[in-house]
């Protein structure tokens, strides 16, 4: 079946042939290349200058969304302060970008202790594990970032000091091998993990509170984006910060940058306050349409649709014609473009829903 597009779209062929090109037109203007702008993950740069820093939340009280997790942790929190305790370990799972880290440094402020945040790839060897566990005060919180990239023989150092509160090493080799417990003082453990399912069972069991957190709604998303603007002394409506939030991938992450990026655009056409027609213009500078789609989500659907008659069709194949990798299609594109419903896999292969032909001016 041939597939036709609406005539007052320009630039997208009118049959459902084979473009010259393996990736479909948009506009005439220049490509604008997909940066970190809609990416859920946190970039080198927002790492090592802080710029999450200022923006987090600092107390559960401040942390918008995620009502239920909110309510579960404040019962532990009253819980553990009660006794005169540690938290229980827990286990933060979902996609990136939703808060996750901040979660870990809030509960460290309620609890008043500290949080020593790192990342499983960086626990190498046995020794970079055991200083962490050692340094750790009374009470502290010890964060680990895609825990289930953890290596074997890390994970199984946590073991012991996740029920027994002692990490045993092994002095020496050959014959005169001993090994020796050390003692450690009773702290928390934190693991997030986008991939729950990749954690081994005796790791995952050994947490006392395994939690998930979901997509915010678009109302969420803009008080986030009011409150950053807050704190960016930039003014913004309440449509225009609607505007932004709708844009967002259910990513508080991804809010806060297009929030900067139409910062950035009011401040040089100097427009002053953010409306909802300044945020939609600057928007549409960084093609990132109303629904949040950038340009290669919109090539994926649009050659999906043009060259293969809008599915099924192979992962192989779509990654062929536009020219990106399998795999990033699969874990950088696909899961959205799923959530929306704009995307469905069978056991044929990949088919573009009506709702997004319709979105993308098909008919």
């Amino acid at each position: 079946m041939a597939i036709k597009r609406s005539s007052d779209l320009p630039g997208i062929p009118h049959s459902a042939a084979p473009a010259a090109s393996p990736v479909p037109e948009m506009s005439s203007r220049s490509r604008v290349p997909r940066d970190a702008t809609i990416a859920p993950e946190a970039t080198p740069a927002e790492t090592t200058s802080g710029a999450e820093e200022s923006i987090r939340p600092r107390r559960l009280s401040d942390y918008i969304g995620q009502k239920d997790l909110k309510d579960v942790l404040d019962i532990a929190i009253r819980a553990a302060k009660g006794r005169s305790e540690a938290l229980d370990h827990l286990l933060l799972y979902g996609p990136p970008g939703l808060g996750k880290t901040t979660m870990s440094l809030i509960l460290a402020a309620e609890m008043g202790v500290n949080c020593r945040i790192t990342a499983a790839p960086a626990l190498e060897r046995p020794r970079d594990i055991t200083g962490l566990l050692v340094s750790l005060n009374p009470g502290d919180i010890l964060f680990i970032d895609e825990i289930h990239r953890l290596n074997r023989m890390t994970e199984e150092l946590l073991y012991p000091a996740m029920e027994d509160r002692r990490i045993d090493i092994t002095i020496g080799k050959g014959q005169g091998a001993r090994t020796r417990s050390i003692p450690l003082a009773p702290f928390t453990l934190i693991g997030a993990t986008t991939r729950v399912g990749a954690l081994t069972s005796p790791l995952r069991d050994r947490f006392g509170m395994i939690q998930r957190l979901r997509y915010y709604d678009t109302d969420e998303l803009s008080q986030i984006v009011h409150r950053t603007a807050a704190l960016l002394e930039t003014p913004v409506t309440d449509d225009g910060a609607l505007e932004i939030a709708r844009r967002a991938r259910g990513t508080p992450r991804v809010a806060n940058r297009l929030l900067k990026r139409v910062r950035d655009f009011t401040q040089v056409k100097e427009l002053g306050t953010v409306d909802r027609a300044i945020a939609a213009d600057a928007l549409e500078l960084f093609e990132i349409d109303p629904l949040g789609l950038d340009w290669t989500d919109r090539a994926v659907l649009q050659t999906a649709i043009q060259q293969f008659g809008g599915g099924p069709v192979g992962l192989d194949a779509i990654a062929a014609a536009t020219g990106e990798d399998a795999q990033t299609i699969e874990d950088v594109y696909e899961p959205y473009l799923l959530q929306i419903g704009f995307l469905s896999r069978t056991p044929r292969g990949r088919v573009v829903t009506e709702a997004a032909m319709r979105h993308l001016g098909y008919r």
